[in-house]
C-alpha cells in the first residue's frame, strides 16, 4: 500500500509517496517543482511512473479553502468536488489548482482509487469567535458566510507537530508563534495546541507581504481604484493576487533571492516591508498569547534566508529573545535552533513537512 501525496501551492508542486509505518507513516520518496506557472500533467505522470501505480491505493490533496462546511478531512466525492469549486472564488489561487489535480490523479489512477482531501481552513475551525468576526452588519456576515477562515493551516500544524517532538517537557507545547513565509506568507498564535488568531482571514489575501498578494489592506483603496481607475472585480483581483507585494513594490520581482541581490531602492523598500509587517504581527500576537516559548520559521524563505530572519527579529532583546547571529547565519534550510543558549524566547527553524500530514490523515480515512 502506498500513498500518494499532492500539494499544490500557488507557485509550486510537491508530490511525495508514503507507507504505513507504525502508528504513522513513512516517507519513501517525494518530489518538488518550483516556479510553475501553469498546470503540467506530465510532472504527475512521470512520479507516478517511477513506481507500480498498482500499489497507489491512496492519495491525499492539500486543499486550501473548505469554508464553514469542509472543516475536517474527507473523502472526496462529487459534493466535495462542487464545494471546493464553489469556493474558488475565495481561493482563486489554490482552490482551481487542487481541483485540477485531483481530476488529473483520477485520470491518471482511475476513479477505484480513494482520494482524501484535507483542508488548510481545518486548523482553524475552533478559532474565537472575536479572533473570526469581522466587523461587519451581522446578518450580511451569517447570510454570506463571511469570517476570517485562516490559511496554512496544515503548514503551522506540522511546525507545531515537530515543536513538541523536540521540547516534549513543556505542558501541552506552551504558547507559540509559528511563521511560513514563502509565495503565500501567513502567521499563527496557537495556544497549548489551538490556534487562537491568524494573519490570513476570509481569503489567503489577508495579512502579511506576499510574493505577488498585497496583505493587509484598507479597503476604501479598491472602492477608490473602482471609481477612480475603472477597475472591475476581476482586474482588482488580478492587482491584488497577482501583480502586489514584493512584485507590486519592487516592480521588478516577487522572488525574495532576487530582491535581497538587488541595489534597487524600491527592492529594498520591498524587502523591508516584507519584514517589518512580519514584526508587526509577532509583538501583536506576543499580546494575544501574554508572551511565548518560541517562534517557529518554516516555508522556503523562513527556512532559507538568513537576512531576512536576521530583519525580522532584530532589536527585540527587549523582550528576552536573542538570536545568535553565526548559528542564523549558518542554518539555512535546515532545522536549528537560532536563539542563544541565554534567550527566554526559543526561536527555531522548522522544514515544514505537509506532506506527513497530509499522508496520516488520509491514512485514518482510507
Amino acid at each position: 500500500m502506498l500513498i500518494l501525496t499532492i500539494n499544490a501551492g500557488s507557485s509550486s508542486l510537491r508530490l511525495g509517496l508514503f507507507e504505513p509505518f507504525g502508528d504513522g507513516v513513512a516517507k519513501l520518496t517525494e518530489a518538488h517543482h518550483q516556479d510553475i506557472d501553469a498546470h503540467t500533467p506530465l510532472l504527475l505522470a512521470d512520479f507516478i511512473a517511477s513506481v507500480d501505480a498498482a500499489e497507489i491505493t491512496l492519495i491525499a490533496h492539500r486543499v486550501v479553502h473548505g469554508g464553514v462546511l469542509l472543516t475536517a478531512p474527507c473523502l472526496i466525492d462529487v459534493v466535495v468536488e462542487a464545494e471546493i469549486e464553489r469556493l474558488a472564488v475565495l481561493a482563486p489561487l489554490h482552490n482551481p489548482l487542487a481541483l485540477t489535480w485531483i481530476r488529473l490523479a483520477r485520470d491518471l489512477l482511475g476513479e477505484q482509487v480513494p482520494q482524501v482531501a484535507v483542508f488548510d481552513t481545518a486548523f482553524y475551525r475552533s478559532l474565537p469567535e472575536v479572533a473570526a468576526t469581522y466587523a461587519l452588519p451581522r446578518e450580511l456576515c451569517r447570510r454570506h458566510a463571511i469570517r476570517r477562515y485562516g490559511f496554512h493551516g496544515i503548514a503551522h500544524r506540522a511546525m507545531w507537530d515537530r515543536w513538541r517532538q523536540i521540547r516534549p517537557e513543556i505542558k501541552d507545547g506552551g504558547r507559540v508563534i509559528s511563521v511560513q513565509l514563502g509565495s503565500g506568507c501567513s502567521i499563527a498564535a496557537i495556544d497549548r495546541g489551538v490556534p487562537v488568531d491568524t494573519s490570513m482571514g476570509f481569503s489567503p489575501l489577508e495579512g502579511l507581504v506576499m510574493a505577488t498578494r498585497c496583505g493587509d489592506l484598507d479597503p476604501a483603496v479598491m472602492t477608490y481604484l473602482q471609481r477612480q481607475a475603472g477597475l472591475g472585480a476581476e482586474e482588482l483581483e488580478q492587482v491584488l493576487n497577482k501583480q502586489s507585494g514584493l512584485l507590486g513594490v519592487s516592480g521588478d520581482s516577487g522572488d525574495m533571492r532576487v530582491l535581497l541581490n538587488s541595489d534597487s531602492a524600491d527592492a529594498q523598500l520591498a524587502v523591508n516591508l516584507y519584514c517589518y509587517r512580519v514584526r508587526k504581527y509577532i509583538g501583536a500576537y506576543l499580546a494575544v498569547l501574554g508572551g511565548v516559548d518560541a517562534i517557529l520559521f518554516g516555508g522556503g524563505v523562513g527556512e532559507n534566508s538568513p537576512q531576512v530572519r536576521a530583519k525580522i527579529l532584530q532589536a527585540m532583546e527587549w523582550l528576552g529573545l536573542e538570536v545568535d547571529t553565526d548559528g542564523n547565519q549558518h542554518s539555512p534550510g535546515r532545522e536549528a535552533v537560532i536563539s542563544t543558549a541565554s534567550s527566554k524566547i526559543e526561536v527555531w527553524l522548522i522544514p515544514v513537512d505537509e506532506a506527513s500530514v497530509l499522508a496520516r490523515e488520509a491514512l485514518t480515512l482510507g
